[in-house]
């Protein structure tokens, strides 16, 4: 009965694996109102997963308010992608959220940095717990769908991700190799193991297209994320070529500009499934 969480374990009467465990979920403060929290997530680095939270909050933001937390603290790049400089406000309480071109809320560690290429020299619990802030002591006004773009691997971040915030599913990214693919097993393993819903996969640098024939070519082999998803009975969300149109964007800070014609199928899906 995981879909029907009100993920308020004090008037819960369930006996799940969070409340035997004594996992409260954080609440969100009274300015605040957010429907639905989707985690992007990837089992390792390099698999292109903020680019695909990025794209995947420009389209529900379409037709929906949406806002992105960037957990990846110590690997920010959210704000890049979207051209986003201006820094982080408070109302003297709560943080504001700055804002994309096409008004998404964006909450990220390097909005609060006075040089955007500072490190991050922190450990995990510290890390953990600046991420618990960004969620619950920020202004998410109205928000439909908050994006959490986590950093890769099954660490500290993502198991108070799961653990803590009202996850109502997430999204795993990965890439063709065997490697990548093996670790992504990883990751969709700990968010059963977690009761977490797993709404789909993403298959990022899937192929490229080749200039002169129109070719599809398997740069990284053949893919191996339909067998992944059949093993354990997960859909495929999308398979994204290796474009430099992409990167380009990106370095730009116009991934807002991105246009994929499958996207739109994309926020259907997961806007029915969550609805």
């Amino acid at each position: 009965m995981e879909n029907e969480c009100t993920h308020d374990c004090a008037s819960c009467t369930s006996d799940c694996k969070s409340k035997k465990e004594g996992i409260v979920k954080e609440k969100l403060n009274k300015k605040s109102s957010v429907k639905k929290v989707i985690g992007i997530v990837s089992g390792k680095g390099g698999v292109g997963k903020s680019f695909v939270t990025s794209i995947f909050a420009s389209e529900f933001n379409k037709t929906k308010n949406v806002g992105i937390l960037d957990a990846d603290i110590t690997g920010p790049s959210i704000p890049k992608m979207f051209g986003v400089e201006e820094k982080l406000k408070t109302d003297g309480k709560y943080l504001i959220p700055s804002k994309t071109k096409q008004g998404i809320d964006v909450v990220s560690v390097n909005l609060m940095l006075e040089n955007e290429t500072s490190p991050v020299i922190w450990r995990g619990p510290v890390i953990a717990g600046l991420v618990l802030q960004f969620f619950k002591d920020t202004v998410w006004k109205d928000i439909d769908y908050l994006f959490v773009d986590m950093p890769p691997g099954t660490g500290d971040v993502p198991l108070t991700v799961f653990q803590s915030l009202p996850v109502d599913g997430i999204i795993v990214v990965t890439s063709p190799q065997d490697l990548v693919s093996m670790v992504v097993k990883k990751a969709v393993n700990m968010a059963k193991e977690m009761n977490v819903p797993i709404i789909g996969l993403v298959e990022n640098y899937s192929y490229l297209n080749c200039p002169d024939c129109s070719k599809k070519i398997n740069l990284f082999g053949d893919s191996k994320i339909e067998q992944v998803a059949k093993d354990y009975s997960i859909p495929v969300l999308l398979k994204l070529p290796l474009n430099p149109e992409f990167a380009r964007l990106c370095d730009k800070g116009k991934v807002e500009e991105v246009d994929l014609a499958e996207l739109k199928e994309c926020f259907n899906f997961i806007d029915k499934k969550l609805n």
